[in-house]
């Protein structure tokens, strides 16, 4: 199978020709099969672990990296790039690229690979974010092998193959405005317009922009609400179709907690729970910067002015959803709020809590929760049909996530016994997270001690 890749359209400006470097005695440990269908690629599975493993083109021509800039934890860097992954073709409209693949001119002096652990952990929240119906790059395949490279300590490298309509990101824009490279930043737009925006006008770049707008708005909104964060909301780490990219030391918050941080190396919470609808929208800004040359600037504010009522109308639906209150009622919010404080207080876990409330005849969360619980039955009572508003909460309240624990327990048996059968477990489960999956039930139950205290770093 021979694709084409349309970015490619672009030219020599926007990104490099690379070569993929050869991993040793690869295995192929899981295919996301309905990915693979919806592709509509049909390939062996031994040759699609040669295309994974960047051992066989999928495309005509080499496979390329392409150049961005991004405001890391704050801080510009005016180049980044593709450092270890590489578009190899697309299929079905959607580009393929591989992570872990090797060096490109981007690197910056690392070696171009990824780890087992990541990628495990990238592959499994992937299907775990499309589950939860939160915008998000999918992964098609992972790729293990005997090749060594050192994190913090010796590990094995892998290869996981993403997926999306596009990985374009803001920093591909900041690099050329940064610049002074008007031009591209324009030919940058138009392909954006063309390609992933074809409802708009061919120079509706201020409609482009508020595209963008409303995608992220939607992207965060969700996050908040299923209680996801990503850890490393750098610009170069978000996405221009608002799809959720570059898992990391990413984590479901478990034990409620506005001000959670997931990331270990975000020594000053800079990328906290709490401060990401914020981030976002300072992320937003920076793109507004670099757009300048095509927006008016007085066009850039007011579009940005719609940013949080966006995001708020989103999240408050989504959270409404997830209590069974389908009427609106002026004390809504107080409720919910309410109910976040006490988990907050208490130390409670924030899914398992919201599940909990699908028991509606009585208080299974503590008697802290009685004078909570008494108005909150008071609330539902105003709702016209009760059947209906528990059928919502179960579909929006999730028995499954990926825990971090979860996830560990799946790569320390991939690691050090070889064995992937925890990962098809977990990502049969992740794939419909708010169904009951009959012997699976421990599956959602809190961390054990030993996982307390696990740590995530960019590394991770």
């Amino acid at each position: 199978m021979k694709s084409s890749l349309k970015f490619k359209d672009l030219g020599g400006d926007f990104f490099a020709h690379v070569k993929t470097q050869k991993l040793e005695n690869t295995t192929l440990i899981h295919i996301n099969e309905n990915l693979k269908q919806e592709l509509n690629l049909k390939v062996t599975d031994k040759d699609l672990l040669r295309i994974c493993s960047g051992e066989k083109q999928l495309a005509k021509e080499s496979p390329i990296s392409s150049v961005y800039a991004g405001h890391q934890f704050g801080y510009f860097v005016p180049q980044l790039g593709d450092g270890r992954s590489c578009l190899i073709g697309e299929v079905g409209g959607y580009e393929l690229s591989l992570k872990g693949a090797g060096t490109s001119p981007f690197s910056r002096g690392a070696d171009g690979r990824a780890v087992l652990r990541s990628s495990i952990r990238e592959y499994l929240c992937s299907i775990a974010m499309q589950g939860l119906n939160i915008p998000t790059t999918k992964a098609l395949s992972i790729v293990s092998s005997n090749s060594q490279v050192y994190r913090e300590h010796i590990e094995n490298a892998a290869i996981v193959t993403r997926v999306a309509e596009s990985h374009i990101r803001f920093g591909h824009f900041e690099y050329f405005a940064s610049k002074g490279q008007d031009e591209n930043v324009k030919k940058l737009a138009d392909f954006v317009l063309q390609h992933h925006m074809p409802e708009l006008d061919q120079r509706d770049y201020l409609g482009l922009f508020k595209n963008v707008i409303h995608l992220t708005a939607i992207m965060i909104a969700r996050w908040q609400a299923q209680g996801f964060s990503h850890g490393v909301m750098n610009t170069d780490n978000m996405s221009i179709l608002g799809l959720t990219i570059d898992y990391g030391p990413f984590s479901f918050m478990e034990i409620y907690d506005p001000g959670f941080i997931c990331n270990h190396s975000d020594t000053q919470g800079r990328y906290s729970f709490e401060r990401q609808p914020s981030v976002a929208l300072w992320n937003l800004q920076r793109l507004a910067d670099a757009l300048r040359s095509l927006i008016q600037e007085d066009q850039l504010k007011e579009a940005l002015s719609f940013y949080e009522k966006i995001l708020v109308k989103e999240y408050s639906n989504l959270m409404r959803s997830k209590f069974g209150l389908i009427l609106q009622d002026e004390d809504d919010n107080s409720l919910i709020n309410n109910f976040l404080k006490l988990l907050y207080t208490n130390k409670k876990d924030y899914h398992r809590s919201m599940r909990q409330l699908l028991s509606q005849q009585q208080n299974t969360l503590g008697d802290e929760f009685d004078s909570w619980f008494k108005d909150y039955q008071k609330r539902l009572n105003k709702e016209e049909n009760l059947t209906q508003s528990l059928a919502l909460m179960s579909q929006v309240n999730p028995k499954y996530i990926l825990r971090n624990y979860l996830a560990e327990v799946a790569i320390r048996k991939a690691e050090d016994l070889n064995e992937y059968d925890e990962i098809d477990i977990l990502f049969k489960l992740l794939e419909k997270p708010f169904d009951n999956h009959d012997g699976y039930e421990s599956y959602d139950s809190e961390a054990p001690d030993w996982a307390k205290n696990l740590e995530l770093s960019c590394s991770s």
